[in-house]
């Protein structure tokens, strides 16, 4: 693999899980000596991550800067896309000066390529094309196309042991999707407000102003702080007593794994992603997607206990530090990768 010039490319201008992912990738792959170009990401952030390293980033804001990054670069042996545009922009590339390079895709999310029948049977093409596809969570690889082969993603283990707030945390997009309404919910029907918790919610988008007139129509808002988006979520999660993750189709949940890794204990919707991280180390903290009455149940176990936040949060780390590390993400990755030479 010493000899393998890999290029990871994204069209984006943010830094979420895809994002990340990619760094925890590109810095691994570079650490075994591999040649290692990443493409796309928000500019300051991205630069940041790999600072030090010898990975080398290009931007790829949108299918055409990404695309004409591409083209700068030396022809890849490998080019390994995130996301459908990027699946796309691969496919173009390949059909031009990239013919030589192995396409590998990851999918981060349980659904498949395009949005209507029309669209699917464009994307067709690039499936039949790629050399690999990787899926995130075996959640991920039922719900697309196949074939799919799970490499886990991983997150960096600590035994850092952080002061924990009297505070239960939401992180996450204020999207629909993410069903943030069902922690405030959730939140209203537990005993945390009347008890001196706090929940405080981090994270920006749509729903923001909803979600605050929610928490006010619950009578909750007192005990309710909406944090916006921050750059210290991972302090957030190492001090929260506990964390709500209620999207019920997360393909695996990057934050759900970064507070597994600091042994704090997560109440999730059981579905998706979750019940491969959750469901195994501590299935008790799962309740039924949109059940809030059973989730507000399962806060005020664990309000009310701190040993059993101790013993669910251990268990968790335990799993984490079992399943879910950088390394094994890495060495998977470079697995796959390896069987496209032989």
């Amino acid at each position: 693999m010493t000899d393998v010039r890999v290029v990871h490319l994204v069209c984006s201008t943010g830094f979420a899980g895809v994002e990340r992912y990619m760094v925890n990738v590109a810095i691994g792959l570079v650490r075994a000596d591999v040649s290692v170009v990443v493409i796309g990401g928000d500019d300051s952030q991205m630069r940041s991550a790999f600072a030090g390293t010898d990975v080398e980033w290009l931007p790829g804001h949108d299918m055409r800067s990404a695309l004409a990054s591409l083209r700068t670069s030396p022809v890849p042996d490998i080019l390994h896309t995130h996301m459908s545009q990027a699946d796309l922009v691969g496919w173009w590339y390949r059909r031009g000066t990239g013919r030589r390079s192995r396409h590998v895709s990851t999918r981060h999310f349980a659904g498949r390529r395009g949005g209507s029948a029309v669209a699917r049977a464009l994307f067709r093409p690039i499936g039949q094309s790629l050399a690999a596809q990787i899926a995130i969570s075996h959640f991920v690889a039922q719900n697309v196309e196949p074939p799919a082969e799970v490499v886990y993603s991983g997150v960096e283990s600590t035994d850092a042991v952080t002061p924990r707030g009297r505070f239960v945390l939401a992180a996450q997009r204020l999207e629909p999707e993410k069903k943030t309404a069902d922690v405030i919910e959730a939140w209203a029907r537990s005993s945390g407000p009347r008890d001196g918790w706090r929940l405080r919610i981090a994270g920006d988008g749509s729903e923001r102003d909803a979600l605050e007139g929610l928490a006010r129509s619950r009578q909750v808002a007192e005990s309710v702080d909406f944090l916006g988006h921050r750059t210290d979520v991972p302090d957030l999660l190492a001090s929260a007593a506990l964390v709500v993750a209620p999207t019920p189709r997360e393909g695996l949940g990057i934050l759900v794994l970064e507070a597994m890794a600091h042994g704090t204990p997560v109440v999730a919707a059981g579905g998706g992603g979750h019940l491969e991280t959750v469901g195994i180390a501590a299935p008790g903290l799962l309740f039924a997607p949109g059940d809030t009455a059973a989730a507000a149940r399962i806060i005020d176990e664990l309000l009310a206990d701190p040993l059993l936040r101790k013993s669910s949060g251990d268990a968790l780390r335990g799993l984490q530090q079992e399943r879910f590390t950088i390394e094994a993400q890495v060495a998977g990755t470079r697995a796959v990768y390896e069987r496209l030479f032989t």
